[in-house]
């Protein structure tokens, strides 16, 4: 491998025991020798995301949420079209501000961590400005039983469900419901995850966060998120969900 590389047996030995990260020119080199470049993409990919692939909360989270909500804004921002699926709670871009504190205060209960809660409900609410900057897309996809969860109090969730039938007729939104009783097919329930463009998803798991950054693993949750949006009700179906969900809370 070396000698075909062009390079000293001492690069190629620490390349192969990762002692040095390989640069994207040596993983197209490797590649090309092993008559595998279809995984070239994937592979630079997976290198320069290395160290945030999989990230404890608890690490993350370190110095607060606050600055956890600060640190995805460049994200947001450079980003043209959102997909969201959650399974577990109303995605943040739509939270009201009660029913953010309520999942945030949540948070640092149950991970322990700083408690700078009302900053980054602050934060959270600063991002939500995306939503009208223009020149963007945003798909949401929500699974009904989270229609039916209570965060906080049944107050601060009947308020969110009364956000989400508003931000229904915003032009750049789309709201899609997945409802209880849908034959699921293809569309298994899932971890929450987001995309962003093409280029990133962030899947939101119980002891960390996981950055997919391979071409490859995108698509796959493309096609996940195609088969769930297809199962999905929209429009006046969707806000009968909603409006189902806010009546059985009395």
């Amino acid at each position: 491998m070396a000698a075909t590389a062009g390079w000293h047996e001492s690069k190629c030995s620490r390349l192969e025991n990762g002692k040095t990260p390989p640069s994207d020119e040596d993983i197209r080199i490797w590649t090309r020798i092993c008559d595998a470049e279809d995984q070239t993409a994937d592979l630079i990919a997976t290198a320069r995301g290395i160290d945030g692939m999989y990230v404890e909360w608890r690490r993350l989270e370190s110095s607060g949420l606050k600055r956890v909500q600060e640190s995805v804004l460049p994200l947001f921002e450079r980003t043209l079209w959102f997909r969201f699926y959650q399974s577990w709670v109303v995605p943040g871009l739509l939270q009201t501000e009660d029913y953010t504190r309520a999942v945030l205060n949540t948070v640092v209960t149950v991970r322990d961590t700083v408690d700078d809660t009302e900053g980054a409900v602050a934060a959270r609410m600063d991002r939500q400005r995306v939503l009208h900057a223009g020149g963007r897309r945003f798909a949401f996809l929500i699974e009904e039983w989270v229609l039916r969860t209570v965060m906080g109090d049944k107050e601060t969730t009947v308020s969110q469900l009364g956000h989400l039938i508003g931000m229904t007729a915003t032009p750049s939104v789309s709201l899609g419901v997945i409802p209880m009783g849908v034959v699921r097919g293809n569309a298994w329930p899932t971890e929450s995850f987001a995309m962003y463009d093409e280029a990133q998803v962030s899947v939101e798991l119980v002891s960390a966060s996981l950055t997919v950054t391979q071409p490859r693993e995108i698509g796959d949750y493309g096609k996940e998120f195609a088969e769930l949006a297809g199962i999905a009700a929209y429009g006046a179906a969707a806000r009968k969900l909603i409006t189902t969900a806010i009546d059985a809370f009395g």
